[in-house]
C-alpha cells in the first residue's frame, strides 16, 4: 500500500523575524537543500531553491495557463511551427552578466535533455537559434500544442535560464554554482548541507512591468523578505517546539497529530495550501508481474482495500484527507469521476 502526500498543512507565525530591521523568513520545509541544480533532480526541494534562484520563460497561473515570465512578447507562426521569442528588457544574472539568447537557448537544450517535458518537447524540436542577443526562434517539425506549457511547467525540473557556460555542463552532471536571475541570489558561502541554506533578495531583479499580481508560477516575483533561511529539523517535535517558541516562522506540512496543538498556540496560524487541499490515498499495483497480471486479482485487491480506514489510521482527523475514488487526483485540473463506482465497492 502507498500513500501520497498530495497536499499538505502549512504553519505560519507573524510577524517574521526581524534583524537589525531586515526582513528574514526562516522556514522548515519537507527537505534538506542537498542539491542545487535544479534539473538535475526531481526532488521538489531542489525545485524551490530553482524557482527562487532562477527565472524562466513562462510561468504558469492559478488557472495553470502559461504566462509570459521572461519572454517580453511572443509570435507563433500561422503554420504553428515558428515560435519566436524576445526576451524583456533588463534581464541579468547575479553576477551582473546580462541574460542573452545564447544563454537560454543553452538552457533549454540542457533542460531539454534531462526532464521528460522537456525531452518531448525537443522531440518536435528542429531549429533552436538567435535571431540577435534578445530574439530566438524555435522551430518544429509539426505542430506540438504544449510548447507554452512546457517552457512554464512547475513541479519538478522546470526549465530553469543559466548562464551559458553552466548550462553547457553535461545533464548527467550537476551544476556546481547556482547564479541565475531570479528573485532571490544563493549565498553559497552560508549554505551547510544538512543545517541550513541562505537566499538573499536581489536587488537587482527585475520584475514583470507594471507590477502584475503574482499568480502561482506567473506574475511580478517581488521579493516581501530581505533574507530567507531554509533550516533542515529532521525531528517533527523539534521543528514544533521551534515555531511555537518563535525561533522559526515558517512550518511547512506538520504532522497531522500536532495540529490540535498548533491551533491553540499563541501567535500560529494554520494555512492550507493550494486547491488540492487534503492528503488523498492511492494504491497503484504493477500489472506487468503475477499474480496482478490477472486482472481478477487486481478486482479481488481493490475490493479488500477499504481507503477511508487507512486514510482514518494514517492522517487522523477526516477534515485533514480526502476519500477519492477517481484515477486522477480529485481537487486537481484533471479530475474526473468516470469508471469510479468500481472502486467504491469495498465488498471483502
Amino acid at each position: 500500500m502507498m500513500l501520497r502526500i498530495l497536499a499538505g498543512l502549512a504553519a505560519l507565525t507573524l510577524p517574521f523575524s526581524a534583524m537589525a530591521q531586515e526582513k528574514v523568513l526562516k522556514a522548515v520545509l519537507h527537505a534538506d537543500v542537498r542539491v542545487i541544480d535544479p534539473i538535475w533532480t526531481t526532488q521538489t526541494i531542489a525545485n524551490i531553491h530553482g524557482m527562487l534562484v532562477y527565472d524562466t520563460l513562462f510561468g504558469n497561473d492559478g488557472n495553470q495557463k502559461p504566462q509570459p515570465q521572461m519572454v517580453g512578447k511572443y509570435e507563433i507562426s500561422p503554420d504553428r511551427l515558428t515560435y519566436t521569442f524576445t526576451l524583456r528588457d533588463g534581464l541579468k544574472f547575479h553576477d551582473g552578466s546580462p541574460v542573452t539568447t545564447k544563454d537560454v537557448i543553452a538552457s533549454i537544450k540542457r533542460w531539454g535533455a534531462k526532464d521528460g517535458v522537456g525531452q518531448r518537447l525537443m522531440g518536435y524540436v528542429t531549429s533552436l537559434a538567435p535571431v540577435d542577443d534578445k530574439t530566438f526562434k524555435m522551430v518544429l517539425r509539426e505542430p506540438y500544442g504544449m510548447v507554452l506549457e512546457s517552457l512554464g511547467k512547475s513541479g519538478s525540473s522546470v526549465a530553469a535560464i543559466m548562464r551559458e557556460k553552466d548550462a553547457l555542463t553535461d545533464p548527467q552532471q550537476q551544476v556546481k554554482e547556482s547564479i541565475g536571475s531570479g528573485p532571490f541570489t544563493f549565498a553559497k558561502e552560508q549554505w551547510v548541507p544538512g543545517s541550513k541554506a541562505v537566499y538573499l533578495k536581489n536587488k537587482d531583479y527585475v520584475p514583470r512591468p507594471g507590477n502584475e499580481p503574482p499568480s502561482s508560477f506567473a506574475g511580478s516575483k517581488i521579493p516581501g523578505v530581505d533574507r530567507i533561511e531554509l533550516i533542515w529539523i529532521s525531528d517533527p517535535q523539534t521543528a514544533m517546539s521551534a515555531l511555537v517558541n518563535g525561533e522559526i516562522d515558517f512550518y511547512e506540512n506538520p504532522n497531522t497529530d500536532f495540529l490540535p496543538l498548533l491551533t491553540r498556540a499563541r501567535g500560529v496560524k494554520l494555512m492550507k495550501t493550494g486547491k488540492i487541499d487534503s492528503t488523498q490515498g492511492m494504491i497503484r499495483l504493477n500489472h506487468l508481474h503475477p499474480p496482478f497480471n490477472n486482472v481478477k486479482a487486481r478486482q479481488a485487491m481493490y475490493h479488500l482495500i477499504n481507503q477511508e480506514d487507512f486514510l482514518r489510521a494514517i492522517i487522523g482527523d477526516p477534515k485533514y484527507y480526502r476519500v477519492c475514488h477517481g484515477l486522477l487526483t480529485c481537487g486537481g485540473p484533471y479530475e474526473n469521476d468516470g469508471g469510479s463506482a468500481f472502486f467504491k465497492d469495498y465488498n471483502p
